[in-house]
Order: structure tokens, then C-alpha cells, then sequence
């Protein structure tokens, strides 16, 4: 069912940070790996998770794969609120948004 995905994706630490690093612009997930203290494999894992809840996206774009948030999706309408006063999430939200003003 697809609610039992979305919770289950969202149960993740992990995975609510990666989602809080998407949440202003569409990284790789080399971008992701590197952020974190993540192997890749262990990235690809949480990526697949998103994907199948249907909270992020992907797209390849030459050799690598793009990811970025759903933004129709309730399920991060609600993370995106919750960002704003998470004391994880909240910072790096404002991370990325300022590295996308950065890049332009």
C-alpha cells in the first residue's frame, strides 16, 4: 500500500535528511554521498526507498541520475512544514538553499 511506503520511507533518519538536501534543488547521488557520511551503496538503498514511496524523483541526465522531490506529493508538503522547525532537518534545508543561490 502505498501509505505503508511513504511511512516507511519516512521513519528513516537518513532518509528525512536526504529529503530535507532535496528539498531546494535536484542533486546526484554522488551530490548526496558526499554530503553524508554514507557509502554509496548505502545512498542508493535510501534513494530506491524514496523513489518507490513516490516522494522523489529520478532522471538520467548523461552519466548520472538526477534526484529531486515530488513537489505535488502530501507526504512532503508535510515534511517540507516540519523542516522548518526540525534541528536537523531545518539546517540543511537552509544548506541547500543557499548552495543553489550560490550556484545561480
Amino acid at each position: 500500500m502505498t501509505q505503508d511506503k511513504i511511512f516507511e520511507a519516512l521513519a528513516s533518519s537518513p532518509r528525512r535528511q536526504i529529503l530535507a538536501f532535496l528539498s531546494e534543488r535536484e542533486l546526484s547521488a554522488g551530490d548526496i554521498a558526499a554530503r553524508f557520511d554514507m557509502s554509496a551503496p548505502a545512498v542508493s538503498r535510501h534513494l530506491s526507498v524514496l523513489v518507490n514511496a513516490g516522494l522523489i524523483s529520478s532522471e538520467r541526465r548523461g552519466q548520472f541520475v538526477v534526484y529531486k522531490l515530488v513537489p505535488d506529493h502530501l507526504g512532503n508538503t508535510l515534511t517540507q512544514f516540519a523542516f522548518e522547525i526540525c534541528p536537523i532537518g531545518g539546517p540543511l534545508k537552509r544548506e541547500s538553499r543557499r548552495a543553489r543561490k550560490a550556484i545561480g
